[in-house]
């Protein structure tokens, strides 16, 4: 599936790595008191300040689902490849994935206010490079430096949650936050229709990158007086090798999974394959080296030790699973239905009003189900795309499905999805010292990134490979049918895992480690 306002007393966002560093890695990481409490005065500017920030967690994905509508009219254009098609949205989501952690870093180390503005700052930039690339290999650049600085500027506000907010507004928060990815979703692919379709100044779909240059600007220039800064007292610098190593592991699996099949599998991509477990293993152990010798890793392994927070990162792996739908989603609409972008773009609105209503029906459903919300949207997830699977074969070749059946459809999705969003934000939150908000916010959104790559990586190589030479639209149809499904077995799994994980909850955990 990706910082902070300031609280009122600087002194309490102190990292509890702080105190750990004096300590053995064996032993726990102490309870830091929360940056914001029932008990203190919240900064009465906090929420305008989230809201600042929400254009951090607004532009990711909203860069992501504009694309997807857009890419049969850039494969036209520039005449990219399947595989270039991936890398268009793959090489945004992997290098937005193994660069979240390094931003939520960033932020605590070397304020929060100031990554934000940097990486909208580089966004916009890159932005610029992708509306005017003149090559399927310049977009993608483009959009992989997109990813990287999208990441500086996204853990903000999540973070923010746990770091400005008391008890009791944070579950109103995570809904808002979660939101935001339900209003990018619909934005997202309408905008990319809409605007392809106007071919504004005979851009085309330049447009949908463009469009983020004022978008960025504005915010800029309301946001320098407004957003105060705030970081780590005593912060020591970045972990290097840490980042370095987390590129390099998960570089070497999304890569070959994206470009073996079209290559053929040539020997480096299984070489490759190969290394990155090795790679993850060796990250791991400097990891946990340099927090016994007293040092700031990247990633502190005393953290990932608190009850259940492995299978919730699991379970944000999985979640992500639908991130190759939109893709072959839009495929199938554009290839097999012949439909307009702008009307591609239309379908998936369903989808979106669902997933934007989800996240606001949380709070109410938390207070019957619990941290059951979780299992229960992605099991309806589940049921969704089952029955988006079967709607689709049953449907004639080349006809469209029943609009009556299909928007409930993907509403479901949706809603199923907007549930699932922010209670898994606050499941693997939860678990953790509140004084780790920023590392944690950035690991969790890095792994649903993760999640995204591999999905269009995984499940869009089954695709492509299901439908070979090809490209009729019963050929399509098939292809995206086994799609739907694969999609659906993860989110299954998914919502297994959710259910052994709510009877649990984070409030469950270790004084040590929990946080709700």
């Amino acid at each position: 599936m990706l910082a902070h306002a300031v609280p009122t007393d600087p002194a309490k966002f102190t990292l509890a790595r702080e105190g750990a560093t004096r300590m053995s890695a064996l032993r726990p990481i102490p309870r830091a008191p929360s940056a914001s409490t029932d008990d203190d005065p919240p900064d009465p500017r906090r929420w305008a300040m989230f809201v600042l920030l929400l254009v951090g967690a607004f532009l990711p994905p909203l860069d992501f689902f504009i694309v997807n509508v857009a890419l049969p009219s850039i494969q036209r254009n520039l005449g990219a490849s399947s595989s270039a098609e991936q890398l268009v949205i793959s090489s945004y989501a992997a290098l937005y994935a193994v660069t979240l952690t390094t931003g939520g870093r960033l932020g605590d180390l070397y304020g929060r206010g100031r990554m934000f503005f940097i990486g909208l700052t580089g966004f916009a930039f890159a932005s610029l490079i992708c509306g005017f690339a003149g090559s399927p290999w310049a977009l993608v650049a483009g959009r992989a430096l997109q990813g990287a600085t999208a990441a500086m500027m996204a853990p903000q506000a999540l973070a923010s949650v746990h770091a400005i907010f008391p008890e009791r507004e944070k579950p109103l928060a995570l809904g808002i936050y979660g939101a935001v990815f339900g209003l990018a979703s619909v934005i997202g692919q309408a905008l990319g229709g809409v605007l392809i379709s106007l071919d504004l100044l005979g851009l085309g779909w330049r447009t949908i990158f463009l469009v983020n240059l004022p978008v960025a600007g504005l915010v800029v220039l309301l946001g320098v007086p407004l957003l105060k800064d705030t970081r780590a007292r005593h912060a020591s610098g970045l972990d290097l090798g840490g980042v370095a190593l987390s590129i390099a592991a998960l570089g070497t699996l999304i890569v070959p999974l994206i470009e073996g099949r079209q290559a053929g599998w040539p020997w480096w991509s299984w070489l490759s394959l190969a290394a990155s477990p090795m790679l993850a293993l060796v990250f791991w152990r400097h990891e946990a080296r340099l927090a016994r010798v007293g040092g700031a890793p990247l990633v502190d392994p005393r953290a990932l030790g608190a009850p259940g927070l492995g299978r919730a990162l699991l379970i944000a792996l999985l979640f992500y699973a639908i991130g190759a739908f939109f893709l072959l989603f839009s495929v199938y609409l554009q290839g097999a239905l012949h439909i307009s972008p702008l009307r591609a773009g239309l379908t998936f609105l369903p989808f979106g009003a669902g997933f934007l209503l989800g996240p606001l029906s949380t709070p109410f459903l938390r207070r019957i189900f619990g941290d059951y919300v979780n299992p229960i949207g992605l099991g309806l997830e589940t049921a969704g795309f089952a029955g988006l699977a079967c709607l689709v074969a049953a449907t004639s070749v080349g006809a469209e499905p029943r609009a009556a059946l299909l928007s409930p459809i993907l509403w479901a999705i949706g809603f199923g999805q907007g549930l699932g969003l922010p209670t898994l934000m606050r499941m693997v939150t939860g678990r953790v010292d509140p004084a780790l908000s920023g590392m944690i916010a950035g690991l969790v959104s890095s792994t649903l990134q993760v999640g995204t790559a591999l999905s269009v990586a995984v499940i869009g190589g089954i695709f492509y490979s299901v439908l070979g030479p090809r490209h009729d639209p019963a050929a399509i149809t098939e292809a995206f049918v086994v799609a739907l499904v694969c999609i659906g077995v993860c989110l299954g799994v998914g919502a297994a895992l959710g259910v052994t994980l709510a009877r649990r909850p984070a409030s469950a955990a270790p004084p040590s480690q929990a946080h709700s």
